[in-house]
């Protein structure tokens, strides 16, 4: 006789049910925090050691006294398998990492795929490996937030959590990679813009910590960039300063507009492909061969310029290029470098490749300001300027022009440098840049995208909250409708059908033509002499406000707050009848979603 056994596995839900009822909220929050810093720094640690290999293989014997043919040759490759990869194995698209997770916070209630986990860490790899003129940054920072959206979804969190949890993964992922915890946690808050709460900076802070003492225990405990300060700021270079500001305001205005107009040329090619990874691998080669430090994300070039102390120092970032030994070339080599830096990250991603726009920001940020300091000097315009500190407050101010966030460049350039010392002039310098390119380009460079589409989250709460509304779950699709060529007599007995006030009237393929307000009509419909005498069409009421089913519904609020109507109808791009959305409806919603995300 066969003995019955007992089946004691036991399945992830049942532990994650458990862990709910055993574990208070905020508990389990933090938990996870912790676990989303250190799977964000390893995916850190893994992206940066798989590019040190690539590029340690590839380059590892070139001569750096003349040019080097290989870098016609390394980036189309390198954009050339990042988009094979892309295409078969993700098959999806990865680019644009800190929009996509803005779009995701927007529009998808902060979830992102799976496969963002690991695909941007690879693909960026090869792509900045090879030669790509792009940052690891971005790609890192939607690895992060998908590491958070993934396990918070793993957990079963609510759609606020879920949020916060994206805001720990990319606050962990730049506070990894650069070990600035500070600056993590000011880039969600002015990047991302995630609002900052009592409840969620713990949670964010956990994370930048937990992912920062991690790299410091992997990679030890040197800055990523080794700077010194030269000599102490004083208040004589305020004006300096002031000056460098606007100058980096500028640079990132430039920045952000030709990197806009880049992608539209390569987004009209998307459909041609290999005439797209053409295109984009000959600028890019081309621009890589006559200036070698644009391959890859530039951090050497930047040290040298950080650490340099003499002519012969500096001259460095011209080696296995043709100016090479003219080192009366050099400030014309670094402006040079500046102006073609952006080309040849656009040509990056635009042919295919995988990366982001970060260190880009921080290497013409650094560039911009050695040339600054440079030709201040050489035309002797008046007190000394120090070049080294001056490359730093640079990158700072660059930083914060391009992504509209002063905070995170005054603390990520103070925390990845060390150069505390220099705290007063990064913050002149990073707000200058911020006021000035605000007057021209309200948005960052990784929220005009969906700026111009009406799909951004704001800290303006009442916007943020309209966003997270869905619009396609506030229609009433339940409603008669009825045609123009219908009689009085017709329409009175569809009128016994429905439950409210109002009636469609549509032709007979759909499209909303206007509208029967039984209100109006009372004076008809007791009238039976009348009932063959008039037609719908005759008696329908035209339809002024229509609402289609892409509106974004900050206009649709505006709608129901400029009329006195209480229901709207929903049309497709055709002018097709979906349905009617109700005042009431839609206001409860909002009342709702608002208390929800102002609770802590």
């Amino acid at each position: 006789m066969k003995q019955s056994t007992k089946d004691y596995r036991i399945s992830a839900k049942e532990i994650i049910m458990w862990v709910h009822c055993h574990v208070p909220q905020r508990q389990l929050i933090l938990i996870v925090a912790f676990l989303i810093g250190l799977c964000a720094s390893f995916a850190g640690l893994v992206l940066h050691w798989l590019i040190e290999q690539i590029q340690h293989v590839l380059t590892s014997r070139f001569t750096t006294e003349s040019y080097n043919l290989l870098y016609l040759v390394f980036p189309v490759v390198g954009i050339f398998f990042t988009s094979l990869f892309i295409k078969y194995v993700v098959k999806d698209d990865i680019s644009h990492g800190i929009t996509r997770v803005l779009y995701a916070i927007s529009s998808k209630q902060s979830r992102l795929k799976g496969h963002n986990c690991w695909s941007s860490v690879l693909a960026s790899a090869i792509t900045i490996g090879f030669g790509g003129s792009v940052g690891a940054e971005a790609p890192i920072v939607l690895t992060g937030s998908a590491i958070g959206s993934n396990l918070g979804r793993f957990f079963y969190m609510d759609k606020k959590t879920l949020m916060l949890l994206v805001g720990c993964g990319a606050s962990a992922a730049i506070g990894g990679i650069f070990k600035a915890p500070i600056a993590g946690m000011v880039f969600t808050l002015e990047v991302l813009m995630v609002d900052l709460s009592m409840a969620s900076i713990m949670p964010i802070l956990i994370s930048c910590v937990t992912a920062t003492c991690f790299t410091y225990i992997f990679r030890g405990g040197e800055s990523m960039f080794s700077f010194a300060l030269d000599s102490a700021w004083s208040v004589d270079r305020i004006p300096a300063s002031v000056l460098l500001g606007l100058f980096c305001g500028v640079i990132s205005l430039y920045f952000i507009r030709l990197m806009a107009s880049c992608e539209g040329i390569f987004g009209e090619l998307k459909k041609y492909r290999y005439t797209r990874l053409l295109l984009g691998g000959i600028i890019l080669s081309s621009l890589i061969f006559f200036f070698p430090v644009l391959y890859g994300e530039g951090y050497r070039a930047i040290n040298v310029l950080l650490s340099g102390r003499t002519e012969a120092d500096w001259n460095v970032i011209m080696n296995n290029s043709l100016f090479y030994g003219h080192g009366n070339l050099l400030i014309i080599y670094v402006a040079l470098t500046v102006l073609t830096k952006v080309f040849a990250t656009s040509a990056t991603n635009g042919s295919g490749g995988c990366g982001g726009t970060f260190a880009p920001s921080l290497f013409i940020g650094a560039f911009g300001g050695f040339l600054f300091s440079r030709f201040w000097n050489t035309n002797q315009i008046g007190l000394y300027l120090p070049e080294k500190n001056f490359t730093l407050l640079g990158m700072a101010g660059v930083i914060a022009g391009v992504m509209h966030a002063p905070l995170t460049g005054i603390f990520l350039i103070a925390e990845i440098t060390g150069g505390y010392q220099l705290f007063m002039p990064l913050i002149i310098v990073s707000l200058v840049s911020v006021m000035f390119i605000s007057i021209f380009e309200p948005h960052s460079i990784y929220a005009i995208r969906l700026a111009h589409q009406g799909k951004l989250i704001t800290h303006h709460t009442d916007r943020s909250v309209l966003t997270l509304m869905n619009l396609n779950s506030l229609i009433i699709k339940d409603f008669v409708k009825v045609y123009p060529d219908m009689t009085l007599g017709d329409l009175v007995k569809e009128i016994s059908k429905s439950d409210t006030s109002f009636m469609p009237v549509t032709d007979h393929s759909g499209v909303l033509l206007g509208e029967i307000d039984i209100t109006k009509i009372r004076h008809l419909m007791f009238r039976t002499e009348l009932y063959q005498r008039f037609t719908v069409g005759k008696i329908m009421t035209s339809l002024t406000i229509s609402v289609r089913e892409d509106d974004p519904m900050e206009e649709i609020m505006a709608k129901f707050d400029n009329s006195s109507l209480n229901f709207i109808p929903v049309v497709t791009l055709d002018n097709i009848m979906i349905g009617y959305i109700s005042r009431t409806t839609v206001y409860s919603m909002y009342r709702k979603i608002v208390s929800d995300y102002s609770s802590d």
